[in-house]
């Protein structure tokens, strides 16, 4: 078997983050703070930003990771190898935690999630009604118009600076 470079990254960053967690499994901020894989951002990062994969379960980026070809309206695919890649490092990062809904049906967007809803409701850290809507911001999935250190996987609460 040929080692190749994207398989030494995928490598390394499952070893740093499994000597980091200590090797347990925790709340999901282990998987929250991942370290982003440079190839899950130069192929997901180049249309929106690269969303921590502790955002989202193992069956939810499952599914999107397979439906890559009708990627929300656009068709997103990547070759059979990278994306097996990319799944590999999002499915050991994934949340611990369920993000389906009520039907059991896996979440594809990170805004659906209770968590996501929660941590940005109205009225929480300065959250206006309409802040999404704004010129500044358009979209919940706009990470970056908020999270100064999105692009870089940090969300930190000292890097948020709502327009």
């Amino acid at each position: 078997m040929t080692i190749t470079k994207p398989m030494v990254s995928l490598l390394l960053a499952l070893t740093t983050s499994a000597l980091a967690s200590g090797g347990r499994e925790d709340d999901g901020e282990r998987s929250r703070s991942a370290p982003l894989d440079p190839f899950y951002v130069e192929e997901c990062g180049a249309c929106h930003v690269a969303y921590p994969p502790g955002l989202l379960s193992r069956e939810s980026w499952r599914a999107v990771v397979g439906g890559l070809g009708r990627h929300f309206g656009v068709d997103a695919s990547v070759e059979a190898q990278l994306g097996a890649q990319i799944n590999a490092y999002l499915q050991a990062h994934a949340s611990p935690r369920a993000s389906d809904d009520r039907e059991g049906r896996p979440w594809l967007r990170i805004t659906d999630t209770r968590w996501f809803r929660h941590e940005h409701r109205p009225g929480e850290d300065g959250l206006y009604p309409g802040v999404f809507e704004s010129e500044a911001v358009r979209s919940p999935a706009n990470c970056e118009a908020c999270h100064r250190g999105a692009a870089e996987g940090r969300y930190g609460e000292r890097e948020i600076r709502i327009p």
